[in-house]
């Protein structure tokens, strides 16, 4: 259960229903909201839940003439002659915006174990995908260990999650050390902690790394958390947090068969004025022109972003096996790699997208599944 009933309904005005006590104490309830809410073979497609008229031709003035709370059951009877049945605890959920999304968790460079999950267990039960889903959306990233080796592995696993984004890459890329690369992530060079594809329009919401070899001496990898970075920078240097997510950058990505512009903030906001997302990718970005003093501070503010992006405070370090899937969200860490030697072994990546609506779907079917 997850609400006690302790609370009194009243029918107000003839009309809607008011709570009377406990935490929901004067709200109330529209008797249309409810009328929207009809379960039952006449109102929804048995299948899909979706419902089979047009709420918005539905009468405005529509009125509650009749209602009875019936242990955990609101029986209520409209004045179009309709008549529903309601979970009040599912009402009280939603009433008070609820979501099994878990909350996100902040992080520095202090875990005592990273969040590693081994595959073996995946046919097991589905607490497996519940419990890499729960670290994913609270940490905004998560390791899966014991995959297979092969080619591909990285498309399999992500369509066990949702549809995989295709790009100008392909649906997947391999990130390997090649010759005339059209991306610097496809050489042996060191990679500063940054965002992928912020020139994309929408950009990649979460990026998926396979490794299938990794013999070569470096090329460890590295993740940071953009939203704990973005808040450090609010408590301790305002001016340059306020800079930051107010000034439009250009990111710019050029092939020899597509150029591809986005514009957007290193730090974006919602609008509640919380933190969204982070773009951040330093061989990419282009701020425009602008008055010599503002220039000044926003040059000053991107500094001191890239150098806690680089701290040993902020960023993780720690070596993909063959075998091992990374899954971060790209909105909000950074990721990067140290320099490696091709000449001391062969170092070979898979990657590819999903999109946040993905996770957050399957995870809420998996719990409602076994709640």
């Amino acid at each position: 259960m997850i609400y006690k009933i302790m609370v009194k309904l009243i029918l107000k005005e003839g009309k809607y229903i008011e709570f009377s006590g406990g935490n929901f104490d004067g709200k109330t309830i529209h008797p249309l909201w409810l009328r929207e809410r009809l379960k039952g073979l006449d109102f929804l497609d048995k299948d899909n839940l979706q419902r089979l008229y047009e709420p918005s031709l539905l009468e405005i003035d529509i009125k509650i003439t009749n209602f009875k709370l019936d242990n955990d059951k609101l029986k209520v009877n409209f004045s179009d002659d309709t008549y529903g049945e309601f979970n009040i605890e599912e009402i009280l959920y939603e009433i008070n915006k609820n979501d099994e999304i878990p909350s996100k968790k902040i992080w520095k460079n202090n875990f005592k174990s990273l969040p590693i999950h081994n595959y073996k267990n995946f046919n097991k039960s589905d607490n497996f995908l519940i419990n890499i889903l729960k670290d994913f959306h609270q940490l905004g990233f998560v390791i899966i260990s014991g995959l297979s080796k092969n080619k591909g592995t990285v498309i399999e696993f992500a369509e066990t999650l949702g549809p995989v984004r295709s790009t100008n890459f392909g649906k997947y890329f391999d990130v390997i050390s090649k010759p005339n690369p059209n991306d610097l992530a496809y050489t042996s060079l060191a990679l500063s902690a940054h965002a992928d594809n912020p020139y994309r329009k929408p950009i990649p919401g979460i990026q998926l790394l396979h490794c299938i070899s990794n013999e070569a001496k470096g090329g460890d990898s590295t993740l940071v958390d953009g939203m704990a970075v973005a808040e450090h920078l609010k408590e301790n240097q305002k001016d340059y947090y306020d800079i930051l997510t107010k000034t439009n950058v250009l990111f710019k990505f050029v092939d020899k068969d597509i150029i591809l512009e986005n514009w957007g903030k290193l730090i974006e906001l919602d609008e509640n004025n919380n933190f969204k997302q982070i773009r951040f990718s330093g061989r990419l970005d282009y701020v425009p022109l602008s008055d010599h003093k503002n220039l000044e501070i926003y040059y000053k503010a991107r500094k001191k972003l890239y150098q806690l992006y680089a701290s040993k405070e902020f960023e993780i370090n720690f070596r993909l096996d063959s075998g091992m899937l990374l899954m971060f969200d790209n909105h909000r860490l950074l990721h990067g790699r140290s320099k490696y030697d091709p000449n001391t072994g062969y170092r070979h990546l898979q990657g590819c997208y999903i999109e946040h609506d993905a996770t957050e779907g399957r995870l809420r079917r998996l719990l409602r599944k076994i709640s």
